[in-house]
């Protein structure tokens, strides 16, 4: 039987299957509309029988219940993970490690178990853009948090005026940092600081571990910042779901259900 593994959101749903320890095909979606009957389609439409569906959700306790009841009319037990102080080779740097966000340690895991041995900088670049430093040992040195670039642009947009109304109906394609309209300089301003941000994270990380990491990127607006970053990077789009596959197949102190 195959377990289903669920990486939620604040805007969007990645899913996939896990088989005799292979991954299948991922899937993507934006779910803010969804009711329970949607994600009982989405989700468990396959014919085969799932043995359990494990999940890592920072969408709300709204959306999190609203699956468990897809979950409960489909006969499938939901688990949803909990941070631990250390899981599948990661131990959490946070001093409470409950406030580290599941996402960002699933991703963790999952960085840690692509690249055994190499410290990895893992960036989750969604609504929000995570950095989180992993030692090549698996240990968690902190991280950081910014806006991402999508959500930069929408403050710029939504707390300016003279900027909202210069940027509207403007062109937002540009090569390179300068944009020649408002919208462009906008646009690619964000994206830059992003990289920007990334690029010094590793130059710290590497005065600290004496070593500098591999960037391991992932999240929606990924591919927006990854052709700017000076540091050497990799894009594992569904580092969530990898990490979820571990976790699946290890000891792990609790899940709530």
């Amino acid at each position: 039987m195959a377990v289903l593994l669920v990486d939620i959101g604040n805007t969007r749903i990645k899913w996939a299957r896990l088989e005799g320890g292979r991954l299948g095909t991922a899937r993507a979606a934006a779910h803010s509309a969804w009711c329970a009957g949607d994600y009982a389609r989405r989700l468990f439409r396959a014919a085969r029988p799932l043995e359990r569906m494990l999940i890592a959700s920072v969408a709300g306790s709204r959306v999190d219940r609203t699956l468990a009841a897809a979950a409960r009319s489909a006969g499938v037990a939901a688990q949803f993970v909990t941070v631990p102080r250390r899981a599948a080779g990661v131990t959490v740097g946070y001093l409470e490690p409950w406030r580290l966000g599941v996402d960002r340690f699933v991703a963790a895991v999952g960085a840690h178990h692509l690249f055994k041995g190499v410290p990895t900088c893992v960036v989750g670049v969604g609504t929000a853009m995570t950095i989180d430093l992993i030692d090549a040992e698996g240990r968690h040195r902190g991280g950081m948090i910014i806006p991402a670039p999508g959500l930069m642009v929408d403050t710029l947009l939504s707390r300016t005026h003279g900027i909202r109304r210069r940027a509207r109906g403007g062109a937002s394609g540009t090569a390179g940092l300068f944009g020649r309209s408002t919208r462009a300089a906008i646009v690619q301003g964000s994206r830059y600081a992003a990289a920007a941000t990334v690029d010094r994270a590793v130059e710290e990380a590497g005065m600290l571990l004496e070593r500098r990491p591999l960037v391991v990127l992932t999240g929606g607006e990924a591919p927006a910042v990854r052709p700017l970053l000076r540091s050497n990077c990799v894009a594992v789009p569904d580092l969530v779901l990898r990490g979820l596959a571990v976790l699946s197949q290890a000891p792990q102190p609790r899940y709530r259900r």
